[in-house]
């Protein structure tokens, strides 16, 4: 076979190939894929270890604590999570503040950082804390979280329990 007769014959394999290979999907290729998390997720939240059930809202940028008797003193803020979650007393440092829309209203809301375990992800997340007793839900988690590698299927709850390595440790 004449080489220019060859480069004619190995030129379509290798676009073919090409093709192949960038329609591959990014786990196919050794990518991380998103996460699928449903409406609702059970999340647990470091230090101490509490399970918390949560919202998932695409609609909402950041995520958001229920505290109860939220006082912010000197830079800390101090609260104290539902009796139904233990009713812990936590104290964080606030890392800033957040002009949040709520039905109509503003607000402004102390944000803390958290370590929080959705599905096998080990997580630093920011949070604003607000009292959410009127609610359902203890914690929402809104996209800040979300675009840290999940998709949310609607039709799902509790579809990626917490099951995070560092919680084996003491």
């Amino acid at each position: 076979m004449k080489p220019s007769r060859m480069i004619w014959t190995v030129q379509p394999l290798l676009i073919s190939l090409f093709i192949m290979l960038i329609s591959l999907p990014p786990q196919a290729l050794g990518a991380d894929a998103d996460k699928v998390i449903g409406a609702v997720e059970d999340i647990i939240l470091m230090p101490g270890k509490i399970t918390l059930p949560a919202r998932i809202d695409t609609g909402a940028a950041t995520t958001s604590l229920d505290a109860r008797e939220l006082i912010v003193r000197d830079n800390i803020a101090e609260f104290r999570l539902s009796e139904t979650y233990g009713g812990k007393i936590m104290k964080l440092p606030v890392t800033g503040w957040k002009q949040v829309k709520s039905s109509g209203a503003q607000q402004r809301r102390p944000v803390v950082e958290l370590d929080i375990c959705i599905g096998d992800k080990f997580l630093r997340v920011e949070a604003n804390l607000m009292d959410r007793s009127r609610v359902q839900y203890p914690l929402l988690i809104g996209r800040n979280v979300l675009e840290k590698g999940f998709v949310v299927d609607v039709r799902k709850t509790r579809a990626l329990p917490p099951r995070c390595p560092e919680l084996a440790s003491p």
